[in-house]
């Protein structure tokens, strides 16, 4: 999910990870560093909005998924929620 990076406070410290972006730029992924999970994707006061991974909050339930991306590697094993908009790769 995509929050606004003003609707965020981030503290402590993080262990970014560059990759290479699908669109071919450079994605940076912050995870914690005493365990290594995924908590935010962006960098922290140079983007205007932050991906926050889901398996990083401390009730996933409370969220509700509105949007899939990158259908075509989901496995088969995953089903999708009814009504969610599903997208191949990353929307334009």
């Amino acid at each position: 999910m995509g929050f606004a990076a003003s609707a965020l406070a981030i503290t402590g410290p993080a262990r970014q990870y560059r990759s290479l972006a699908f669109r071919g730029g450079e994605a940076t992924r912050n995870s914690c560093p005493t365990c290594g999970g995924l908590v935010f994707g962006g960098e922290h006061g140079l983007h205007d909005s932050h991906t926050i991974y889901a398996g990083s909050l401390d009730d996933p339930s409370l969220f509700k998924p509105t949007m899939l991306l990158f259908d075509r590697d989901r496995p088969a094993w995953v089903i999708p929620p009814e009504g969610v908009t599903r997208f191949e790769t990353m929307p334009d």
